[in-house]
């Protein structure tokens, strides 16, 4: 793992989004050389793939809470088709 694969492992959803709208915006105007462009496209690729990944971990995590007959809550049990 790289120094800057580390920096974003270490990144919370909202930063990564943050930065990959950076990332997305500079592209966007073309005022980076191609060099830099590549690089920008890489880490916004590695961005865009922390903010699934902590997506994906929320999403596991939703339940829906579980009423019984008198509509108290029961439990829960995770929400289907996420």
């Amino acid at each position: 793992m790289t120094a800057t694969d580390a920096d974003i492992a270490a990144m919370s959803f909202e930063q990564a989004m943050k930065e990959l709208e950076t990332v997305v915006g500079q592209l966007e105007r073309g005022e980076v050389p191609l060099d830099a462009s590549i690089r920008l496209y890489e880490r916004g690729a590695a961005l865009k793939t922390r903010c699934a990944a902590l997506l994906k971990e929320a999403e596991e995590r939703v339940e829906k809470i579980t009423l019984g007959a008198d509509g108290a809550p029961t439990g829960t049990v995770p929400v289907e088709g996420l």
